[in-house]
């Protein structure tokens, strides 16, 4: 009985496993750029706009802004070629594998500014907003995931920030937005913007991470636009399933069907 036990066991483990493998994916050849629009990259006349990595547009052609605004070496501008169609690919697949995340926390209606969160999940059925600071906690985990869900809009407040504290990365901070993202002024913000249809970040707002947009367009205003380097064996952070919480039931079924098995031949003996 035990070991019949066990293998329906290690067959559902092995199910709930593939799930997971299935899930976690990265950013594929969106991995270079910092950012990415799916019709126009737009950037003002001013000087001041520096981006650190590739800078790409498709299926639109049109990129400007650039010069005076700067894409530093390696980075290059990638406009509706083979580069930046395969690096929109990535980031479809990556989207949808964040929009299928189980949510840890649902935080529906409350303005994420003035918290402090640690790794997990946190969902919006509708809008987002970021008021004042953010504080993500790594808890010392290099490798925490940070994934934010949000069902239309993320708008942030002028002045606003996010920041990883104890050992975070900014790579393991993911936003999954269902429509269009805007920065107010001077926001100072991490993580990779995934946006369904358009970025708009206005003046003076950073993002350590990315600025990536499916279909729309991404606007700047005199921003700097970074992804750090991450530790190594650190990437974007993969998409948690339920099978984690799933593993951690079946371990524990698993010890109590051994307990009752080993109850049972002790009563056996005894008599």
């Amino acid at each position: 009985m035990l070991l019949k036990r066990i293998g329906v066991a290690a067959g559902l483990a092995a199910l709930l496993s593939g799930a997971e493998v299935q899930a976690q994916t990265s950013l594929g050849t969106a991995q270079s750029f910092a950012v990415l629009g799916g019709s126009t990259v737009t950037s003002t006349v001013t000087p001041g706009t520096v981006i650190g990595g590739d800078l790409g547009v498709s299926p639109g052609s049109a990129v400007t802004g650039f010069p005076p605004g700067i894409v530093t070496p390696p980075g290059a501008i990638h406009a509706a070629d083979a580069a930046a169609a395969s690096a929109q690919a990535s980031l479809t697949t990556q989207y949808n594998a964040l929009a299928s995340a189980p949510c840890t926390l649902d935080l529906t209606g409350q303005d994420l500014g003035n918290r402090s969160l640690n790794p997990g999940t946190y969902c919006f059925s509708t809008s987002a907003q970021l008021t004042g600071p953010l504080t993500l906690n790594a808890q010392g985990n290099a490798a925490a995931s940070f994934i934010f869900k949000i069902g239309s809009t993320l708008t942030t407040a002028s002045g606003s920030s996010v920041t990883v504290i104890n050992g975070g990365n900014p790579c393991g901070v993911m936003w999954q937005i269902g429509s269009s993202a805007t920065l107010g002024t001077t926001t100072s913000f991490v993580g990779n913007l995934i946006a369904l249809t358009s970025i708009t970040l206005n003046t003076g707002a950073n993002i350590i991470g990315r600025a990536l947009a499916r279909n729309g367009a991404v606007t700047l205003d005199v921003n700097n636009i970074s992804f750090a380097p991450c530790t190594v064996g650190v990437g974007p952070p993969p998409v948690p399933t339920l099978s984690t919480w799933m593993m951690i039931l079946l371990v524990g079924l698993l010890a109590l069907a051994g307990f009752a098995t080993l109850r049972k031949r002790k009563t056996y003996d005894l008599r």
